[in-house]
């Protein structure tokens, strides 16, 4: 018996073949595909895609029940199949002096698979021109049915037409799926290497790119390879068969014909000419696209300080005129896809209409056959020459484009491999550094480190110190190999584990984050958590260690997620620890807990270089090495460095105490030691990283009315889509049933009447002039209302401005809505996510939906017209095609349902894990974990594959239903008319088979094209955007005075504040006041709840969002600064004077900094500010605050990436030029608290103590006095007397990070007072 799929009922279970083989992709199981088994069922997709047609009609599809891909069509191995191409290339440039192709590569990698390809299209193409001819020899035997083998003929003539029907219908459709396989192919292997690249880019190279660029390349760029497979063969196809049919047309009507191939030739030079507009507005198209991700990826990554500054509407202007800028290149494309569709239709009568005039003016005599075999010959060179071949050209040059786009990404400066020696630990782990000097940018001219030598062995601790920008977390990334070395050895040898300074999480679990690949052992892993001082905190989680954090590291706090960095260093069992400044983040007795229990203890014998700003630990270092400007100043053990003069105060008031105890209260040295060391792990001992990238929520079957209604109407008023509708009926019937839709019928009254009506032993006449005229007078009367009445081509125009301009208000709404929204939100949905409804969605809103709805119009106004002449020319025929309309209804409904499951499947599953670039990429390198981050990538991308794919093949089944019904269609018709031949003229006869034969290539079509608008549901995700829940309004009807707040008097009553409606409470009955300017400092324990404070409408119900967060600055934790110069950075929106700006800077201590780099204030940041250090990235977000000269002042742990020195300079800064600010100091230094009017200490979300700083620190019950006990006596003790010294004025609150995440406070008794 099989096994069941998971999610389906038994009496809904798969069929039995799906079921043999399943296997395991991250936490899901998915069916294996029923052509991967020994056995497969049948290469006919029918057989076991019919199953899932039928559960779409019971119950939503789930992602676990889709048929994983086939090996040939792994992420896996497509990627590293062209990767190797690429690599050949590159080296056979650098061999000939020449610049790699990426083009080359991909031509070497899938040149079998095109040619392949092109051989389905050569007989397809065949078989089309091969139509007309079986056609006309059919008529031909009804103008002269008496011949010997007239009818014999005839029959196989008809019997051959329902071959030839059938076999296209076979071709088309294994070329079209081949082709849709290629592209899809293609497009995976370049993703695969565009991610594999970002994971060996040099910090230089980093800091040419952004992530949003990374974005578009992965969403818009790879997307044009689906497209341009499918049409790529009709740039040689289309001039191939123009020749054929010239040749066929030459031997039926002699020289006439070439008058009509000649308007071909200039139409297919002038869509070349399209062609090159096509890829100038491509290139110019994606900059922009780039400019517009870019920021938006910034926005949401710094969403916290945007709504902390006011800044929302402010950002809107920015990306609506970025947006608008690049709304009016895709108009432009829009109108030449425009043209081209208007050629297109228009192309097949003027070019019969001049054949057939020349012809009649030569005097050449036609017979019927000729007529209908010419004007099916010019209908299939229409749909390749005017149709197809722009296409191609068009498709073809925006993926140049797009491919010359990613050779440039491709070719970014890689990490230098060979300036290292990293060695694994065979022999002696050890550090060696001898003269080392090193360039983030060799161009700039100043090195970031210079001349520095120092040696490190196991068992040893090198603690490095120095101010900020001093090079300390730059030495550490000249350990890892990122930093370019002009002097100097380098020899690291052994395993390394770093901590980066500002801690990194990635989307998953707790426990999937601190394993990061190693294997799960129990005891080691609670050893671990428990010297990282995890214990508490996991209790407190809700789901322990299996709690999911999100991007950026929800719902965790900074001091949480560095000690989940540091644990994972730990459980790593490496040989070199890096650690940059893990103690940061966290309070004093945390603080304490890591120095003793894992640096001292669990490191012990390890080699570790510790970068800190905590000089009471210095004691402990085997060595400590002071850094300035990059050069050492001094290095040595601890006494020496008392004998120096240098810093000699600083040090000894930090670290009189006792050496921190080689011994943990809790466990032993030696057991926990001993344990690490018998759980070193070998190398086989890993396992996949499990991120957790969960698929978004998404509806059930078709799209809505709802969402057409909001996407025609975003662009215009519901009239004018009225109008619209009409206008398209009105020049349908004008342009299509009179001439233009069926010239066979012009034709056929013109040369019928003229060369006479069979039937009889005399032929009657007409003359010819008089026919000639009037034709010609229809032709122009026509042609002029088609191209130059509002009812021609404009409509086309009009139609794609109306779309277009849908896309642009669309992307407007979401992103105010999005600005608008609660911060929660951003939370709960990864950057990833919410990108890819900027960049995937709106591109598809952009290019193929108005290119769709204008197609599936024009085709459907087009079948109408065939089927009214149809009808009107031979009544009894309204039956069979009614009989294959109600056929293709009930398709439609049958395929709807299900694709649509699918297709929304596979948009939400098209999301990769972004949080891994720029913040995570040094983590990953330095852990050797590239490799797994790879593998993951391509289990996403297989996730989306296997949608994708399946999605393509219920379109394949679905359109070979369609054929199938409508070459019966042809068949019957054919045969037909065979025998009822007595009762039909040849005109009638050759209208109606034409007329068939063309809607079977339209019929199907029009169905078709009425399915593809399943990419609507680009159009849902982004409606679904545009109304997510909002935070409260920004202005209200009251709106305070400018002098308000004058006093900066603050007061909580009895608040309790969550962060979500769903989450625990955070703040629990808070009620506390200050007075006005004063300074007041929050204290407690790292996650107890501190960084929480929240001013919001529910309390302050008179003042919107707006007004109330203008009137405070806030400097958040984590520093966010945006691509852009300093200034811009310091001044987004020029709001100051040049001069006040380098006021701020000098307050923070930065002026002398900036004023030595080239550019000095218009020097550009990198994406995030990577370019300058944490420290100074905090300084910089303090000097915007400052900037603002608020009477309200949060600062957010804003200086403990700072040396204390400089911490010190901004406290008097502080006390001075902010004395008339009510400052609230959110910190884990004490050395600041004391500096306070007042200390609130808050633990698990209580205020707990609330008094001046002498007073607790007297009070030996105090939670403040205790935690300075931790400090040691001597520190205590002067913190305690300089607490006495404190003058009145200061309030300071450690921990109000989420000051203005006003929006989750709701459903709770609150009052705050402002």
């Amino acid at each position: 018996m099989n096994p069941s799929t998971p999610g389906l009922p038994v009496h809904d279970q798969l069929p039995e073949f799906t079921q043999t083989h399943v296997h395991q992709v991250g936490d899901t199981i998915q069916p294996s595909h029923p052509l991967s088994s020994p056995f497969p069922p049948s290469p006919n997709p029918s057989q076991w895609i019919n199953p899932f047609f039928l559960f779409g009609h019971k119950r939503r599809l789930k992602e676990n029940e889709i048929h994983s891909v086939l090996p040939k069509d792994c992420s896996q191995h497509l990627g590293e199949e062209l990767q190797g191409y690429w690599k050949q290339e590159v080296d056979r440039a650098e061999e000939n002096g020449e610049k790699p192709s990426l083009k080359k590569a991909i031509i070497k990698c899938y040149w079998k698979s095109c040619l392949l390809s092109s051989i389905f299209i050569f007989f397809e193409e065949c078989t089309m021109v091969l139509l007309p001819l079986l056609l006309g020899k059919m008529i031909s035997y009804f103008e002269n049915p008496k011949g010997s083998n007239a009818l014999h003929d005839a029959y196989i003539c008809a019997a051959v037409l329902s071959a030839c029907v059938l076999l296209w219908a076979i071709l088309h459709h294994l070329n079209f799926n081949h082709l849709q396989r290629v592209g899809m192919r293609l497009r995976v292997a370049t993703s695969h290497m565009i991610y594999h690249r970002a994971f060996h880019l040099s910090n230089l190279a980093l800091r040419k790119t952004t992530t949003g660029q990374i974005v578009n390349l992965l969403s818009n760029d790879v997307k044009r390879f689906d497209q341009v497979t499918t049409f790529l063969h009709y740039l040689w196809v289309g001039p191939l068969q123009a020749i054929a049919v010239t040749a066929l047309l030459y031997m039926e009507i002699g020289i006439s014909c070439l008058a009509g191939m000649a308007i071909l030739i200039i139409l297919l030079v002038l869509q070349s000419c399209f062609g090159k507009l096509f890829s100038s507005l491509r290139s110019k198209t994606t900059a922009l696209t780039d400019d517009r991700i870019k920021t938006m990826s910034e926005v949401i990554t710094g969403i916290r300080t945007i709504k902390m500054y006011a800044w929302e509407k402010s950002f809107v202007e920015l990306i609506t005129t970025l947006r608008r800028d690049e709304i009016s290149k895709i108009l432009k494309s829009s109108y030449l896809r425009g043209m081209n569709l208007a050629i297109f239709f228009a192309a097949s009568k003027i070019m019969i209409f001049i054949t057939f005039i020349i012809a009649v003016v030569l005097n050449n005599r036609i017979t019927v056959s000729q007529v209908f075999l010419v004007v099916m010959l010019f209908e299939t060179v229409r749909f390749t020459g005017t149709l197809y071949f722009p296409m191609a050209i068009e498709k073809v040059s925006e993926a140049v484009v797009s491919i010359n786009r990613i050779k440039d990404f491709l070719l970014l400066e890689e990490i230098p491999l060979h300036d290292h020696q990293l060695l694994p630990s065979d022999g002696e782990t050890i550090v060696d550094v001898q003269d080392l000097t090193a360039f983030w940018d060799k161009e700039s001219g100043t090195p970031a480190l210079k001349g520095l030598s120092f040696t490190v062995r196991p068992g040893e601790l090198l603690a490095v110190v120095g101010p900020v920008g001093a090079g300390k977390s730059s030495l550490l990334s000249a350990l890892l190999g990122e930093l370019s070395l002009i002097q100097g050895n380098v020899n690291v040898h052994g395993r390394i584990a770093y901590v980066s300074q500002q801690p990194w999480v990635f989307p998953g679990t707790v426990r999937s984050n601190i394993l990061f690949g190693k294997k799960y052992e129990e005891d080691r892993y609670k050893e671990v958590i428990k010297a990282c001082a995890l214990e508490k905190n996991l209790q407190n989680l809700k789901e322990r260690d299996q709690t999911v954090i999100g991007d950026g590291g929800t719902p965790l706090s900074e001091g949480q997620k560095a000690r989940i960095s540091l644990a994972r260093a730990v459980y790593q069992d490496a040989d070199i620890y890096l650690l940059d400044d893990p103690l940061s983040a966290v309070d004093v007795e945390v603080s304490r807990h890591l120095f003793e229990q894992c640096i001292c203890q669990a490191l012990k014998d390890k080699v570790t270089i510790l970068v800190t700003h905590q000089l009471q630990y210095l004691k402990a270092a085997s060595k400590i090495l002071q850094l300035e400007n990059g050069e050492m100043v001094e290095k040595g053990p601890y006494t020496e460095f008392l004998k120096s003069r240098i810093d000699s105060d600083s040090l000894s008031k930090k670290t009189e105490e006792p050496e921190p105890s080689s011994k943990s209260p809790d466990q032993p040295q030696e057991s926990f030691t001993q344990s690490m060391k018998d759980a070193a792990p070998e190398d086989h001992d890993t396992e996949d990283i499990l991120v957790k990238l969960p698929l978004e929520d998404y509806s059930k079957g078709q799209v809505g009315c709802k969402t057409y209604k909001n996407y025609f109407t975003a662009g215009t008023h519901w009239s004018i889509i009225i109008f619209l509708i009409l206008v398209n009926i009105a020049a349908q019937v004008n342009k299509d049933i009179y001439f233009a839709l069926c010239p066979q019928f012009g034709i056929y009254i013109l040369f019928v009447l003229y060369m006479g009506f069979p039937g009889g032993n005399e032929m009657k006449t007409i003359d010819l002039n008089w026919y000639l005229v009037v034709y010609s007078v229809m032709f122009l009367y026509f042609r002029f209302k088609c191209i130059y009445h509002p009812f021609g081509i404009t409509r086309s125009l009009v139609l794609f401005y109306i779309l277009v301009r849908s896309s642009q208000i669309l992307h407007n709404k979401m992103v105010e809505s999005i600005l608008r929204s609660l911060v929660v939100f951003f939370d709960r949905n990864s950057i990833g996510r919410i990108l890819n409804r900027f960049c995937k969605d709106i591109g598809l809103m952009d290019d193929l939906l108005p290119l769709t709805f204008q197609d599936l119009i024009q085709t459907f106004l087009l079948v109408i017209g065939v089927v009214i002449v149809m009808v009107a020319m031979i009544p009894w025929t309204v039956i069979p095609l009614a009989l294959l309309g109600l056929i293709f209804f009930l398709l439609q409904l049958y395929f709807l349902n299900t694709s649509g499951d699918v297709k929304r499947l596979e948009c939400a599953s098209d999301i990769f894990p972004l949080s891994i670039f720029s913040p995570g990429t040094p983590t990953i390198q330095a852990y050797k974990a590239k490799q797994k981050f790879q593998k993951l990538f391509e289990t996403c991308q297989d996730l989306h594959s296997e949608s994708w794919l399946m999605l393509l093949t219920m379109s394949q089944c679905f359109a070979m239903c369609l054929d199938v019904v409508c070459a019966i269609l042809v068949i019957g018709v054919a045969f037909g008319a065979l025998i009822l031949k007595e009762s039909w003229t040849p005109g009638q006869i050759g209208l109606v088979l034409s007329l068939t034969l063309t809607l079977m290539r339209m019929f199907q079509w029009c169905v078709r094209q009425s399915t593809e608008v399943n990419m609507m549901m680009s159009a849902e995700r982004v409606i679904e955007y545009t109304e997510l829940e909002k935070e409260e309004p920004w202005e209200l009807d009251f709106r305070p005075p400018a002098y308000w707040p004058d006093n900066g008097m603050i007061a909580f009553n009895n608040v309790n504040f969550k962060y979500s409606p769903d989450g625990p409470l955070v703040l629990k009955d808070l009620t506390v006041s200050t007075k006005p300017k004063e300074k007041v400092c929050i204290v407690g324990k790292t996650g107890a709840g501190k960084s929480t404070i929240s001013i919001d409408k529910n309390l302050t119900t008179s003042i919107g969002l707006h007004d109330l967060r203008k009137k405070m600055s806030v400097v958040p934790q984590e520093p966010v600064l945006f691509i852009g110069t300093m200034k811009k950075n310091l001044d987004p929106f020029k709001e100051h004077k040049e001069e006040d700006l380098w006021n701020a800077l000098e307050e923070v201590q930065l002026k002398e900094t900036i004023q030595g780099l080239p550019g000095k204030m218009d020097t550009e940041l990198a994406e995030s500010g990577s370019n300058l250090s944490v420290g100074q990235r905090q300084l910089l977000c303090l000097a915007r605050a400052i900037l603002r000269k608020s009477r309200i002042l949060i600062m957010d742990e804003a200086t403990s990436n700072v040396d204390p020195r400089t911490d010190e300079l901004i406290q008097k800064i502080i006390h001075g030029t902010l004395v008339q600010c009510t400052v609230l100091t959110i910190t884990n230094r004490l050395s600041s608290v004391v500096d306070s009017n007042r200390i609130m200490v808050l633990d698990s979300g209580k205020l707990e103590e609330y008094d001046k700083p002498h007073i607790l620190m007297h009070n030996k019950n105090s939670l403040l006095y205790k935690m300075a006990q931790q400090l040691g006596e001597t520190e205590a003790a002067a913190l305690a007397q300089r607490a006495k010294e404190v003058k009145p004025l200061h309030f300071i609150l450690i921990g109000a990070q989420h000051i203005c995440n006003t929006s989750a406070i709701k459903g709770h008794p609150a009052n705050l007072r402002v």
